[in-house]
């Protein structure tokens, strides 16, 4: 809680807002302006429905990359050749 104490600032004391104050927790950081839900953020929603696209792609591919590795190794394990030893 490092913000709500008063700290020393070249030479002068700053005043910790209170609680009790209502000029206290008025303002954020976060909120610029207030949200248009008229018109949507479409590269946001192209950015979230693109990345989850991309990853399940990405998922199932692997998943056939795996299968075809066990696959094969389940090939070579019922391999009995005294040849290739």
């Amino acid at each position: 809680r490092a913000g709500l104490r008063s700290e020393p600032r070249a030479g002068k004391r700053v005043r910790s807002p209170r609680l009790g104050d209502g000029r206290a927790f008025t303002r954020s950081a976060f909120v610029a302006r207030k949200r248009n839900y008229d018109q949507p953020n479409w590269l946001g929603v192209g950015l979230a429905f693109g990345t989850s696209a991309a990853l399940w792609a990405y998922l199932f591919k692997q998943h056939d990359d795996d299968v075809v590795e066990y696959e094969r190794r389940k090939r070579e394990r019922q391999h009995k050749c005294t040849d290739c030893s």
